[in-house]
């Protein structure tokens, strides 16, 4: 069984306006728009998704209000591939092709809609190019023309910096394998671990529902159009 992520199913991005960024990467960046529907179990939301392929897909999020809220560079957004933004927010999103022409091919898609495009730069382990998208995104296209190294790409003096000791460089770099039991019950809440942003009187009663309680009750399975 598969115990890494095989890839990216979707990546979801809040908008101002869905519209503007279901035009933006359907026209610009060539993806179709695939799904469009209220959001499951968020009153006021509405979701999109415009396919990249068969397995991965670009998802956009619309909340009430959500236009209301101002974009910070340094904060909120970096706005540039060396800019900062907070902890935990994304710096910038890179899309993947295949080839060097297809890279160019993308280029000239991009600009062909009046978008600004900086590239191609040569990075080594890929080569990339670089633009905006709607509400202040910095986005790139990037391609590698083969796997990354991790005898070339992992420097022993970046790992000094990172505070990485080459104990701990060997795991990240060969993750162990989980090989305990299936399935593994819910920890006991630990503040110190990463959680979601519910109410926490909710959220600790979530994290007491059996999986497949959970799963039977929350689930959002039919699509919203019934064929006739």
């Amino acid at each position: 069984m598969a115990q890494q992520p095989s890839g990216i199913h979707h990546l979801a991005f809040m908008a101002g306006d869905i519209k503007k960024h279901i035009a933006f990467f359907s026209q610009v960046m060539g993806c179709p728009l695939v799904a469009l529907f209220d959001m499951h179990g968020v009153p006021g939301g509405l979701h999109a998704f415009l396919r990249m392929n068969d397995h991965s897909y670009f998802s956009i999020v619309q909340l009430p209000k959500v236009d209301e809220i101002a974009i910070e560079l340094g904060y909120t957004h970096a706005g540039s591939g060396a800019g900062v933004s907070a902890p935990g927010t994304l710096q910038h999103l890179a899309f993947g092709v295949d080839t060097d022409a297809d890279l160019v091919a993308m280029r000239d898609r991009i600009r062909s809609h009046g978008v600004n495009v900086i590239g191609p730069i040569d990075h080594g382990m890929c080569r990339s190019i670089y633009f905006a998208g709607p509400d202040r995104m910095t986005l790139e296209v990037a391609t590698s023309q083969a796997p990354i190294d991790p005898e070339a790409w992992i420097d022993p003096t970046t790992l000094v910096k990172a505070g990485i000791s080459l104990e701990d460089a060997a795991r990240f770099r060969a993750p162990a394998a989980y090989l305990g039991p299936s399935p593994v019950a819910q920890p006991a809440y630990d503040p110190e671990k990463p959680h979601m942003a519910y109410p926490q009187e909710a959220y600790l009663k979530m994290l007491a529902i059996p999986d497949d309680v959970l799963t039977k009750t929350a689930s959002y399975a039919e699509p919203p159009v019934h064929a006739l």
